[in-house]
Parts: structure tokens; C-alpha cells; sequence
């Protein structure tokens, strides 16, 4: 797991505290990407793997997760924000994310189209 640069989340690096919360990738057997948020970052990895977690990760096929990437954020909502944003990216920009390459995130993010002017 990498350390990102915004000093507006950071990651735990041991214990957590029950009250800060995650946001969290986990890499399924089949190689695809879960984007999640929780409080408890153990017990849900833990839950995923179980068959217990979120209904994509129990889909045949998707255990074992390995959690690949986390980050801790000092507030619930803060996390759960992140985690909608990261649900929105690419894989590219995922992975970036996970390899710590957070230099190419701008350069993954996706650009609108031009508008063509009728005239």
C-alpha cells in the first residue's frame, strides 16, 4: 500500500482507532477492483472474503480478495465521499492510485468532449 501526498487523508500505519474510517481497494481473484468505505478496515476485508461483504465481491469467481490499498480519513463522510470518487475512475487511475504513481492521476482523469458549435 502507498502513502498518498494530500494531507487531507493519509494511511494508518498500525492499529486503527474506531473512530476514523477508510476508504479501501481490494484486488478479487479474477483481477477486477472493489472500491469500498468502513470503520473497521480488518473486519470488512475479512467480511468480503467470507462471502459476507458487498454483493460484488460475493459473486462466483471473486474470492479471495487482497486488500491492495487503503486510506484513513479522519471523518466518516470524508471516506465514503472518496470512496464514490474512486468508484468513478478508470482502472488506469486505479492503479495509479494503488502504485502510488499519484504524479499520473491528472493525466488519467477523463476529459470531456469538446461541444461543436452549430452554425
Amino acid at each position: 500500500m502507498h502513502r498518498p501526498e494530500n494531507p487531507g487523508f493519509h494511511l494508518g500505519t498500525s492499529g486503527q482507532s474506531p473512530r476514523m474510517a477508510w476508504t479501501y481497494i481490494v484486488e478479487c481473484a479474477d483481477g477486477s477492483l472493489y472500491v469500498g468505505s468502513t470503520t473497521d478496515l480488518e473486519r470488512r476485508v475479512s467480511e468480503h472474503n467470507l462471502g459476507l461483504g458487498a454483493a460484488y465481491t460475493r459473486r462466483r469467481g471473486r474470492r479471495p480478495v487482497r486488500l491492495v490499498w487503503a486510506c484513513e480519513f479522519a471523518r466518516v463522510d470524508d471516506a465514503y465521499g472518496f470512496e464514490k470518487q474512486v468508484q468513478n475512475w478508470s482502472r488506469a487511475k486505479r492503479l495509479a492510485l494503488i502504485e502510488g504513481r499519484l504524479g499520473d492521476l491528472p493525466d488519467l482523469a477523463s476529459r470531456p468532449t469538446a461541444r461543436r458549435e452549430h452554425g
